[in-house]
């Protein structure tokens, strides 16, 4: 562990996870094989799968489970509760205790671009993809392309598309 990470005692992680520097890790579970970018922050009772790609500046917060194969872009921010407020109705600053977690769940082979914001209480469908600068409000089904503020749903993704390989070298004809 390097000088630039802080990582709890209580982080369980997997086989082979390669971790950046500035990360911020605490009561957390992190699989196999998973890479966690520069200026993460992954709270207790997360949950993040086997061979994801967790890319910087993203926060991920209590409450939120990421299956497997799931890539989450640059600068993400998860939602854990619906009605944020600093003090109780009486006017008391509210602790823990006052704050219900509402969950959010990533299903596998899911991608969420780079910037967007996932509220809570919903599911990201497997291989679902929802596009750079998306607010996700609402449940995103499988397969699905969304994008927007509020994220509306674009189109679902072809069958035949959800397993091609795409080529690693392009050619372009002149």
């Amino acid at each position: 562990m390097s000088q630039y990470q802080c990582i709890a005692p209580d982080v369980q992680l997997g086989k082979d996870v390669k971790l950046s520097k500035f990360i911020n890790l605490y009561g957390c579970e992190v699989g196999d094989r998973t890479k966690i970018g520069a200026f993460v922050e992954i709270q207790k009772n997360a949950k993040i799968g086997r061979n994801c790609k967790i890319s910087s500046h993203t926060f991920i917060c209590e409450g939120v489970t990421i299956e497997d194969d799931v890539f989450v872009g640059h600068g993400v921010t998860f939602i854990n509760d619906g009605y944020p407020r600093a003090t109780t109705p009486e006017g008391r600053l509210q602790t823990e205790k006052d704050w219900k977690v509402e969950p959010t769940l990533v299903k596998k082979g899911a991608s969420i671009g780079s910037g967007a914001t996932i509220l809570s209480n919903l599911v990201i469908g497997n291989n679902a993809l929802v596009g750079a600068g998306s607010v996700v409000v609402r449940d995103v089904p499988d397969n699905a392309i969304v994008a927007g503020n509020p994220a509306k749903l674009l189109r679902l993704i072809a069958p035949e598309l959800r397993l091609m390989k795409w080529p690693t070298t392009l050619k372009f004809s002149s």
